[in-house]
């Protein structure tokens, strides 16, 4: 498989090639996900929500996100890379979100960053871009503003608001944005969007008409049966197998039939024998 670029996503936008985004969080879905030949992986700071159990993903920490961005990056060959600045990491200015940005490309081996907001942070944008990282902006609901926002609502309804997210789209791409996330935003909105620009947008509860659609892995694979939201398709409903499998393994553990014969090792060679086979060479006594 070949590597996933951000020049590969800029030809699939010109192709008109649908990109798909997945999260992960570890090496192992990961390693899964790059099988299935998904053109993005995103270290989504959403981890705060499925992998911890926050409520909302404001305490996910840098060294928490640079710790989950380099265990995914061990997992994958083909899929582009992209780590979220998590809340606080880019709000306080231009310098602070650089070193954070580069903490994210060194230490957690990411290829580009993702940072939530619009026009305010075209100078951060700008000045990331600058030090050689690539960002992909992320304008509709921007999850580490939902206490301003008043909630996950819908964003962009209504005349003056969808006006504000079209010049958001264009004001980061004019910083440097090499594509954008439309989160949860009206379908004829989302489509203008990705039309009044020139770079991949990449849409969750956006619509059909976005470069590219993007899921939380747990949410399209139905890990969480009190999270279902109108934008997300189950693929499949894992959370019910792993669930199943736990409990016939705890049946079988507590009537003995788990370890049988096939699961244990019958060896009656005597120790000193053992030890000898253990330590002997090719050609040696």
């Amino acid at each position: 498989m070949k590597k996933v670029t951000i020049n590969s996503l800029q030809k699939m936008k010109q192709a008109g090639e649908r990109i798909s985004m997945l999260t992960a969080y570890d090496a192992t879905f990961a390693r899964l996900l790059d099988q299935a030949e998904i053109d993005v992986l995103l270290v989504g700071d959403s981890l705060g929500m499925v992998a911890q159990g926050q409520k909302t993903t404001l305490h996910v920490t840098m060294d928490q996100m640079v710790y989950h961005c380099a265990n995914v990056a061990r997992g994958v060959s083909h899929a582009h890379l992209v780590g979220d600045m998590p809340f606080g990491s880019y709000q306080a200015g231009a310098d602070e979100a650089v070193k954070n940005a580069v903490r994210i490309i060194s230490e957690g081996s990411m290829e580009a960053v993702k940072l939530e907001g619009g026009a305010e942070h075209a100078e951060v944008i700008d000045r990331i871009t600058c030090a050689g990282i690539p960002v992909m902006g992320h304008i509709g609901l921007t999850p580490q503003s939902v206490h301003k926002l008043g909630g996950y609502v819908v964003q962009g309804r209504g005349e003056d608001k969808a006006k504000k997210l079209i010049d958001d789209a264009k004001a980061l791409e004019e910083a440097g944005c090499y594509s954008l996330v439309l989160e949860l935003i009206p379908s004829a909105l989302a489509a203008e969007i990705t039309a009044s620009v020139g770079i991949p947008t990449i849409g969750i509860g956006a619509g059909p008409s976005c470069d590219g659609q993007v899921l939380v892995v747990y949410d399209m694979l139905g890990m969480d049966d009190s999270f279902q939201p109108r934008f997300v398709k189950r693929f499949a409903e894992i959370g019910k197998t792993i669930a199943g499998a736990a409990k016939a393994y705890r049946d079988e553990v507590r009537s003995g039939a788990f370890p049988a014969a096939a699961n244990s090792f019958e060896d009656r060679t005597p120790m000193v024998e053992r030890s000898h086979k253990l330590y002997s060479v090719p050609g040696g006594d």
